[in-house]
């Protein structure tokens, strides 16, 4: 069989074994949700050629799966649209089965899978999704086996979760030139001798609310029916690959180069705009580095040799470029490392032990405002920067980045408690925010508690010596009047 994706990032996930006489390569796409750029793909495409089977491709995701909601549902439907379009002009078979509980999904799928040589599957270090493969991969008789396209460095070359974003940087520093070398296909193809997959669309599967790529685009009023919450509406933003590449290019023509020195300042937001579409894997983090480094006509030639865990200098690109790779490459896959190595990572017990000690002994603290769910939810706390940034969340599905911080810092500030603040930070993210329930976000979470930070003096009420920031500091150091209005309004 030709190897087309390093053994490093595949790993059985039953003990089932190939069918070669079976109809179909039957890959499960349910992270890496795009045509390209993915070593799942790469995968069932090369068991396909081996075993001269047709590849069948099928996308899913169940109505009551934790945090769904229509906002989250109508940027997945978007990307299954584009993805039946790309696919089919590639001539893969492709369903986008979408239902409206995990129970029928788990069973459609063993339905497919009866017919399969084997499964090729996404895997993701969210525990839901971890969970649901192992059930499901339990249920089905043929091999099935989980395939990393994550981050540019494999899941499986780290064994310990790293407490430091500093000390992860270094270990990246040491480890990841031999990994880059290894990316995925831009443009797979399947080789002719591949035969076309010819009743796979036709098949019935019960209990689906979409199971056919042409009822993708009028069944979002179904599909929000059968979500737990119905309150949290679509936004404007598309999901799908080619909006990802959209603004993958916008970001490198327009905002890049003012990355380093403007990415904290509201008002200029030279973000990237590309975490809801590396959440959900309509963009792989390969394509974006690869754009990136042909723009700035680097090689890995460049790479320092030393790990000294820095975030300038490393990579041997411009200052902006480097700043950018440090927050796609370092911070996000800290927090991939963390989910990954921790299943506890969005509990209470994952900080380290001194935010920990230092929150209980302020745990009784009083606090000079105090605020339930309903009033952070609604961003009608006294504080108008921060109303702001409540109020971009539930407009857009996202928040600036630096104001993220700050927002959180005010939550644990202003809440009963610091558990519960940690609570009302996860519920707010991973309801609105568009890259919620994000290995990344909890990273952002967690660090408002202490997680890959040190301990700061002086000790304060509440804080204790866990970071501390303050809107007042925050409306002095930047420019956000204009962004007050935007999003806080009078």
């Amino acid at each position: 069989m030709k190897e087309t994706v390093p053994q490093i990032r595949i790993r059985p996930v039953n003990r089932g074994q190939v069918r070669p006489e079976a109809d179909w390569v039957l890959y499960w796409m349910s992270a890496a949700r795009r045509p390209r750029w993915n070593y799942a793909l790469d995968r069932a495409i090369a068991w396909a050629e081996h075993l001269r089977k047709p590849l069948a491709v099928v996308e899913t995701f169940a109505c009551d799966e934790r945090w769904m909601n229509p906002r989250h549902a109508a940027f997945l439907l978007g990307g299954m649209e584009d993805n039946a379009d790309r696919l089919a002009r590639g001539q893969i078979a492709y369903r986008p089965l979408v239902a409206a509980s995990s129970a029928a999904l788990g069973r459609g799928l063993a339905d497919l899978a009866g017919q399969a040589c084997l499964v090729v599957a996404d895997w993701n270090p969210i525990r839901e999704a971890a969970d649901r493969l192992a059930e499901t991969a339990a249920k089905i008789a043929v091999r099935v086996e989980s395939v990393d396209s994550c981050g540019l460095l494999p899941l499986a070359a780290s064994d310990k979760a790293y407490s430091t974003a500093h000390a992860f940087r270094r270990f990246l520093q040491r480890s990841l030139a031999d990994h880059l070398a290894d990316a995925p296909s831009a443009r797979p193809k399947l080789p002719p001798r591949i035969p076309p997959c010819k009743d796979f669309c036709t098949r019935q599967v019960k209990g689906w609310l979409v199971d056919r790529p042409e009822q993708i685009g009028r069944t979002m009023a179904e599909v929000s029916k059968h979500c737990p919450d119905r309150s949290i509406q679509p936004v404007e933003l598309r999901g799908g690959a080619p909006a990802a590449e959209r603004a993958l290019r916008r970001f490198l023509d327009a905002r890049l180069a003012g990355y380093a020195t403007e990415r904290n300042q509201p008002e200029q937001d030279v973000g990237s705009g590309l975490a809801p579409y590396l959440h959900h894997g309509h963009i792989s983090v390969h394509e974006v580095s690869a754009e990136l480094a042909r723009r700035e006509d680097w090689s890995p030639d460049a790479l320092g040799d030393k790990a000294t865990g820095s975030r300038q200098g490393w990579w041997g690109m411009g200052e902006s470029a480097e700043s950018f790779l440090d927050e796609l490459v370092t911070w996000r896959e800290v927090g991939l490392n963390m989910s990954a190595q921790r299943p506890d990572y969005d509990q209470p017990d994952s900080l380290p032990d001194w935010a920990r000690a230092t929150l209980e002994r302020h745990a009784s603290d009083r606090r000079e405002h105090e605020y339930d769910f309903e009033v952070f939810r609604d961003a009608a706390s006294h504080d108008r920067l921060w109303n702001a940034a409540q109020g971009q969340l539930v407009a857009e599905g996202r928040i600036h980045n630096y104001l993220r911080m700050l927002w959180g810092k005010k939550i644990l500030e202003w809440s009963p408690s610091w558990r519960e603040a940690l609570d009302v930070m996860i519920r707010l993210n991973n309801q609105y925010a568009l890259d919620g329930n994000d290995p990344n976000s909890y990273s952002g979470i967690f660090w408002v508690l202490g997680r890959y930070d040190r301990p700061w003096g002086p000790e304060r009420p509440v804080f204790g010596t866990v970071r501390y920031m303050s809107s007042d500091n925050t409306a002095r150091k930047l420019r956000v009047r204009n962004y007050i209005e935007r999003y806080s309004g009078p």
